[in-house]
This record gives C-alpha cells, structure tokens and sequence, in this order.
C-alpha cells in the first residue's frame, strides 16, 4: 500500500521487537522514515529533520527533553484507560488489580507523564505472556499509527476520575508467599518479557526465577532456572531495571 501523505516520521522504541513494525509502516506509507531507540540518536534525528509530522513513542524509558515534545508532535501509547493508571509498571499493575483486558491509549506528550490530551483508545487482551502482550500491543499501535496518519485526529483533553500507578521495583517480582496457583501463574506470566527481571523466589543460596507458565485445571507448572544467589546471573534477575 502506499499513500500520497509524504512527511517525516520518528518511531522510537527500545524494544527491538517493534522494528518489524517500523519497517511495514515504512514500506507502506511514503516519506522518511527513522528508526531511534537511544536518546542521542532521538536527538540527532530530530536535527535532521527540523520538522518531523509525528514521533511515535512505542516504548521509551529515556527522559525526553521539552525541546521536543514542546516543539514537534510527540505521540505516546499507554496500555491504561487513561486517565486511569497513568504511571509506571502498567502491564503488571492491571493483572495484579485483576484486569483480563484493558485500553490501548494514544496520547500527545506533554510534560506531566501520561497526561496529554487522547488521540485515540483501542481494546487490548491482557492474556498470554507479558512478552506475547507487549507485541500484541505493538501491533495494535501500528494500526492506530496508520489511522493516525490518514486521518490526522486532534487530540482531546483526558476525562475521568485520575488513578496513578506506581512503578514496580526488582525485588517485587520475588514470588509471594502462601498464593494460589493462579495467582502465581498471573505474576509469572506478567514478568516474563525479554529484559524485564523474571518473577523469581530464594531457596538457601540459590536464586530460582521461573518462565513459560501454564495453568490447567489448576495445577501451575513452568519453567525454572537455578543460580546461586552471589553469582553475576542471578544478581542480574534481581537487578535489572524495570520499565
């Protein structure tokens, strides 16, 4: 497919999974297209450029200076029905409160977090792995990506009652003590995304961090890697950062 609308698009995005969504969107619609997922090169396109249409934020843990999402049109996606759980950690902070589905939300940037005015809301499942849910999602913000750009929205200011969650730290994907099956298949599955710290639990010296649940008729198995507790591997489970 290609269109006649030809301007200049920013995808941004530290997660390497959203360059196939990247390279579609690339291949169908005409004008330049950049590709950044480090702060500097942010930067550096955006001095390229001078006048990007949009600079889509698929997922971004960096601090955007207000040069510009002040000056150009910065596009963010937040798995909440905002202004319901604005905030960090959402994903993991719906299945925790119960959430089976939720709203993927396409929101300008402005400089409170996750309070710009909304461009548009789509539905979102909230099954399978955390990574299977953040692709699912990519996916769906491409969609939104491609009616944003045939349909140019005016983003509407955000309505409703403000719920804010709090990000999650390492140390609270330790297993919790006493749960149901099915409450450890929820908090194993919500953590288990490449570079995100795996739910995890402490057996004398040894740190054990589990993947790849499954639930049926509620029997819970998945799976296990073993590491002692002062080795560089499982120091990395317990330290990496959350976004």
């Amino acid at each position: 497919m290609s269109t006649d609308i030809a301007s200049a698009y920013i995808i941004a995005s530290n997660k390497e999974w959203h360059r196939t969504s990247f390279e579609t969107l690339k291949e169908e619609y005409e004008g330049d297209w950049y590709w950044v997922s480090t702060p500097d090169e942010l930067l550096e396109a955006v001095r390229e450029i001078e006048s990007p249409r949009y600079i889509f934020f698929l997922h971004w843990s960096h601090h955007v200076p207000e040069s510009v999402w002040a000056q150009h049109e910065c596009v963010c996606f937040h798995m909440t029905d905002l202004p319901y759980g604005r905030g960090g950690s959402p994903l993991q902070n719906l299945i925790l409160r119960g959430h089976q589905e939720t709203v993927l939300t396409a929101f300008r940037m402005v400089e409170a977090m996750d309070a710009g005015p909304v461009y548009a809301k789509e539905c979102l499942s909230l099954a399978g792995t955390a990574e299977q849910i953040y692709r699912r999602a990519g996916e769906l913000s491409t969609e939104m990506i491609r009616s944003m750009i045939t349909e140019q929205p005016e983003p509407e200011e955000q309505t409703g009652e403000v719920v804010v969650f709090k990000r999650r730290t390492p140390d609270q994907s330790e297993l919790p003590d006493g749960a149901s099956p099915e409450i450890l298949y929820d908090f194993i599955r919500m953590l288990d995304a490449d570079g995100y710290p795996h739910a995890f639990s402490r057996s004398g010296q040894y740190i054990l961090t589990y993947t790849n649940a499954e639930l049926n008729d509620g029997e819970l198995k998945a799976s296990v890697a073993i590491s002692l507790a002062d080795s560089g591997a499982a120091l990395g489970v317990i330290q990496r950062e959350k976004s």
